[in-house]
């Protein structure tokens, strides 16, 4: 995958269409990111007993947290221009380099 975690990408495809978040996580194995602000899903968490709450410091309640989507509806976010764009990848002074297309920019 072309995508890593941290980098600054905008969703092209859902019903978060248009946003733009940092990558939080990967899963190469599955093709799955997951992006600060997109795919917000509720989870309805059962409160603890009191023993437990006192060592935890967990209740009860509804937590919001990002969803994972697919890579294929995300691009990375041109360091130069702010505009999506695709990756590319060259090899310079013998180590792996990924390049925005759009610009031609090292994006690390």
């Amino acid at each position: 995958m072309r995508i890593r975690k941290d980098d600054m990408v905008r969703v092209i495809s859902g019903k978060d269409r248009g946003k733009t978040g940092r990558v939080l996580r990967v899963d190469p194995a599955k093709r799955r990111v997951w992006v600060e602000g997109v795919n917000i899903q509720k989870k309805h968490l059962r409160p603890r007993t009191l023993r437990d709450v006192q060592r935890q410091q967990e209740v009860g309640g509804i937590l919001e947290r990002e969803g994972p989507i697919h890579v294929s509806n995300v691009m990375l976010v041109d360091p130069k221009s702010g505009q999506p764009t695709r990756v590319g990848v060259v090899r310079r002074d013998g180590r792996r380099v990924r390049i925005a297309k759009r610009s031609g920019a090292e994006i690390d």
